[in-house]
């Protein structure tokens, strides 16, 4: 079984700031995120290749990275998708052909802290499962909202008619919070990710989001993140 690890880094991210993708800017020690994230996999013994989605604007500075690394497990640069789930299927029609017993680990640039405990974990779990995720568990408590709208819609706004109301206060236990790698077996997430794009009105925020709606009798194992696997969203991240 070969593994096959998808380093997702075709957003945007414009609520860092900066005129690049975020995966391109660095962190504290220079480093931008984007290297970190393939470091992770390029160590991990379990991966056997590597692809980076990336906007098509963008190949030439990930070409630039692969050499200044030496990466030896980056086999191909994919251009990505108006939307995260558009860039995942790109991968996956890169990929579907191959190998029929191929692992695809779809992983977000922009979580460059994973460990490699953590990718050893997800390794393990393929053996015995097709479906597999990260999460860690909820330790806030959480509020159903009705009638809200997000901070960016309401442009700062804080009280008036646009003001968030409390619905009802969900059990913690019943909750966990997604992180990556979102990793499958080919088969599963190939046949999940064909009967989503045949689905005009298909909406997702991750690969676990289509496995679950298109392939639903699909069990899909969690193992258990860390604090540290969080992604960067806002500019005080990149001074971590």
């Amino acid at each position: 079984m070969r593994n096959v690890a998808i380093i997702l880094a075709g957003g945007v991210g414009n609520r860092v700031g900066g005129d690049k993708p975020k995966q391109l800017l660095p962190l504290a020690d220079g480093r931008t995120i984007l290297e970190h994230s393939v470091d992770a996999f390029e160590q991990a013994p379990s991966i056997d290749e590597i692809a980076i989605v990336m906007h098509p604007d963008y190949s030439a500075e990930v070409q630039r990275l692969c050499a200044q690394n030496d990466w030896q497990k980056v086999a191909k640069i994919i251009p990505g998708g108006a939307e995260r789930w558009e860039s995942s299927w790109h991968a996956i029609v890169a990929y579907m052909s191959e190998e029929d017993d191929s692992t695809v680990w779809f992983h977000d640039a922009a979580r460059p802290f994973v460990s490699q405990r953590i990718l050893a974990e997800v390794a393990l779990a393929l053996q015995t499962h097709r479906a597999v995720t990260v999460a860690v568990p909820v330790t806030e408590t959480l509020y159903r909202v009705e009638n809200g709208k997000s901070r960016v819609e309401r442009r700062g706004a804080f009280a008036g008619e646009n003001e968030w109301k409390v619905e009802s206060v969900p059990s913690r236990s019943e909750y966990m919070r997604a992180q990556t790698p979102q990793a499958f077996h080919m088969e599963i997430v190939a046949n999940a990710y064909m009967k989503a794009i045949a689905d005009e009105a298909v909406i997702a925020t991750d690969d676990v989001g289509i496995v679950r709606k298109y392939a639903p009798k699909e069990p899909i194992y969690i193992v258990e993140g860390e604090e540290e696997n969080r992604k960067i969203t806002f500019a005080q991240d990149l001074k971590a």
